[in-house]
């Protein structure tokens, strides 16, 4: 079963393909990419940017209409930099257990206005 936070839940769309008719990798890296900057985003309390994808793996493919859910989980939250796990589950049928199509960890970095590293409050990194 999923970990984490559903942050992100969308639908797969004809226009979203590939040329063998199942939907794009690209477009279902963009949907984590969407999840864990929300999740980062709310966590951190400002805006984040991408710098990195690691361990991505496919494990099936997604089809025309699937609806997929993206779920978060914080791994590891450094001065200025946050790590968080995605995972992606098909949940269309609900007659049939939703399955993981994809997993990937994705590390953000907390930065200004001007796009400039910050750090990461001490209170926000430890909750007391």
């Amino acid at each position: 079963m999923p970990e984490g936070t559903l942050s992100l839940q969308t639908i797969a769309m004809p226009a979203d393909t590939n040329w063998s008719g199942d939907i794009f990798g690209g477009w279902i890296v963009s949907q984590m990419d969407l999840a864990g900057a929300i999740h980062a985003e709310r966590f951190t309390q400002g805006r984040c940017a991408t710098i990195a994808i690691n361990q991505m793996s496919f494990l099936v493919p997604v089809k025309i209409g699937d609806v997929i859910s993206c779920y978060t989980k914080i791994l590891k939250v450094g001065n200025t930099s946050i790590q968080i796990q995605i995972e992606v589950w098909d949940s269309h049928d609900s007659s049939r257990p939703a399955k993981q199509v994809t997993q990937g960890i994705f590390t953000f970095v907390a930065v200004d206005s001007e796009g400039k590293k910050r750090v990461i409050a001490q209170s926000v990194k430890n909750p007391e």
